[in-house]
């Protein structure tokens, strides 16, 4: 009887990044149908040590990434798990997004007296580090005050309940992965504050030069539905992102009928905000859901009057560590 292989996957070490490695884990395990053993390696990386400044400032999304990816280049680990929305739109080199989980809630949460913006005091202060929520507060509610929260969601909370600001936001994902929904005054609709690229799906990054056994095993837990969703909504973000900071958002789901999409960049103070919608009929292909995640942002881009070329982009910096 043959020896079970091991999956060595890597994760940041909070306690939602580990809950949803878990989730991969049994996935993994479960798809295999036995012969195939797990082992989670946790890592602190730049962004987890950081917490003084906006992540803008501190050099963006990659800084929740770059040791992940790094100890798979060493042959550390085999997978490494991550938020997706946490996972830059360009990959290094020696890696592919394997699979995508089963999205989860994609929508924001208020976390504090009121369940809707609309409800919350005149004058508020709203802690959050997310320039994309930030903006849409803003567009809702001018009168608010956004300050900086940085942490992962136990942190924001307690920094809440120590009176650092009345309210936070969240991202659903999160609060039902850490079985802890129950702190959500309130559900926001994709309505009143459209979601970042990627939010409620758990990506899984591969080496290229992976052993045909492992990029097997990966492969039988992607999710169609969630791929589908991440190639349109990255595709939203590759086509915008950049050097610059800008708030943007971007969301797709499935249909009775096909597929619809929405995305949208906002100024900073949330009183201009420029949307793009489209539809697909039928069932998507991956094809499909790339061209009008690209055709979307042509749209955006020619309604906000900037070059698609090499010069100045948004770039989007969405809180880390609440999926």
């Amino acid at each position: 009887m043959s020896e079970a292989k091991t999956v060595r996957i890597g994760t940041r070490g909070s306690p939602l990044a580990l809950a949803q490695a878990h989730y991969f884990a049994n996935r993994i395990t479960e798809a295999a149908g036995g012969g195939l053993a797990t082992a989670i390696h946790t890592f602190t990386t730049t962004g987890d040590k950081i917490l003084d400044k906006p992540l803008q400032d501190a050099g963006g999304k990659g800084l929740f990434t770059k040791e992940l990816d790094r100890a798979q280049e060493l042959g550390e680990i085999d997978v490494a798990v991550h938020s997706l929305k946490d996972v830059t739109v360009t990959l290094a080199e020696h890696l592919v997004l394997a699979a995508f989980m089963p999205r989860e809630d994609p929508r924001d949460c208020l976390i504090g007296p009121a369940a809707s913006i609309a409800e919350l005091p005149q004058g508020a202060i709203v802690g959050t580090s997310s320039l994309r929520r930030k903006s849409q507060l803003l567009a809702c509610r001018p009168d608010l005050k956004a300050v900086t929260f940085r942490g992962n969601v136990q942190t924001r909370l307690r920094k809440l309940a120590e009176g650092e600001a009345q309210a936070t936001i969240l991202a659903a994902a999160g609060l039902r992965r850490l079985g802890m929904i129950d702190k959500a005054a309130g559900i926001l609709s994709v309505e009143e504050m459209l979601p970042a690229g990627g939010q409620g799906i758990i990506g899984v990054t591969l080496h290229r030069e992976a052993p045909q056994w492992l990029k097997d095993a990966v492969g039988k837990t992607d999710d169609t539905d969630a791929r589908l969703a991440a190639i349109a909504e990255r595709a939203f973000l590759r086509r915008l992102d950049g050097s610059c900071r800008t708030p943007i958002a971007a969301h797709f789901w499935l249909t009775q009928d096909g597929a619809e999409m929405a995305g949208e960049v906002l100024t900073d103070e949330g009183d201009k905000r420029w949307r793009a919608e489209g539809l697909i009929e039928g069932r998507p292909t991956e094809f499909d859901a790339e061209v009008l995640g690209v055709a979307l942002a042509e749209d955006v881009a020619a309604e906000r009057a900037y070059d698609l070329g090499e010069g100045p982009k948004p770039w989007s910096d969405d809180e880390e560590e609440d999926a």
